[in-house]
């Protein structure tokens, strides 16, 4: 039931997607004085070595931030760049961070985060990894049920991260029954949703699902390095962001062509740039 650990995939051309979007909205919250908090409902252990025997077993971070790091000319990767080079200062790619770290390195004094992972070992890492982060609060619990008691945030802003591994079906639904909860206590609160395209099927039906919530304004990303295709695993992966930044939509629209060429494994061109529901 908890048998999902990020530590095989990190750094793939999925955390590249998840972690740009995250990067971008932060920057923007960032632009007022104001605090924010942000919630992290399945955070992981919060940062991983590329060297680990999960790491290296399948190298799925050569998908991703290893076609990246310090040879890459696409200048809208910049600011999620920095963050990634800012843990690896000697110039080697050693180490990746999870979301809860990459939102780490970029609060300000003012702004909190909320980390909710329910793996009784990724849970301890991550205890360990953010001891020293007094504006970082680890909740060994369900980061869905966590949700409830936290909205809305004193602060009135909220970024919400909700990146649940889909080892269950009904994961799906408990994504659509968050945000539905997310509406009725904190309106206004930025949630950006990862997804995997294993099965499109799924998918299409998410969409479906998120379209008939009643939720306003969502727009949708996905990032490929294949065509979707049944039994070989992770194809794509998506991002589903509520309330986003007005200037998210052009911010993807310029870099996932480029990016997907790049990291392409066929050399075809996988990406997805949509608006799901309007304002």
């Amino acid at each position: 039931m908890l048998s999902y650990r990020h530590g095989f995939h990190a750094g793939n051309f999925a955390d590249v997607l998840k972690h740009y979007v995250q990067v971008e909205i932060i920057s923007y919250l960032q632009k007022k004085e104001t605090p924010f908090d942000y919630i992290d409902t399945h955070s992981g252990a919060g940062l991983f070595s590329l060297a680990s025997e999960m790491a290296q077993k399948n190298r799925e971070y050569m998908t991703g931030i290893g076609q990246l790091f310090q040879h890459c000319d696409l200048p809208g990767l910049q600011n999620y760049l920095q963050v990634i080079e800012g843990l690896n200062p000697d110039g080697n790619l050693q180490v990746y961070p999870g979301s809860p770290m990459i939102a780490a390195q970029m609060l300000r004094p003012q702004d909190k985060a909320w980390l909710f992972e329910l793996h009784p070992n990724d849970a301890e890492k991550l205890r360990q990894n953010f001891a020293r982060r007094r504006q970082c609060q680890v909740r060994e619990e369900d980061g869905f049920k966590g949700l409830a008691a936290l909205l809305p945030t004193r602060s009135r802003r909220a970024l919400i991260l909700i990146d649940p591994p889909y080892e269950q079906k009904e994961d799906y639904q408990r994504v659509v029954t968050a945000l539905q909860l997310i509406q009725r206590k904190m309106a206004n609160a930025i949630t950006a949703i990862w997804y995997p395209v294993v099965d499109r099927r799924r998918i299409d039906v998410l969409e479906k699902q998120l379209q008939a919530s009643g939720v306003r304004n969502i727009q949708q990303f996905e990032l490929g390095v294949s065509g979707d295709a049944e039994g070989h695993g992770m194809t794509s992966s998506g991002m589903i962001v509520v309330n986003p930044p007005w200037t998210l939509r052009g911010q993807m629209e310029a870099l996932l062509p480029p990016l997907a060429a790049q990291l392409s494994s066929d050399g075809g061109s996988y990406y997805r740039c949509e608006t799901l529901v309007t304002e």
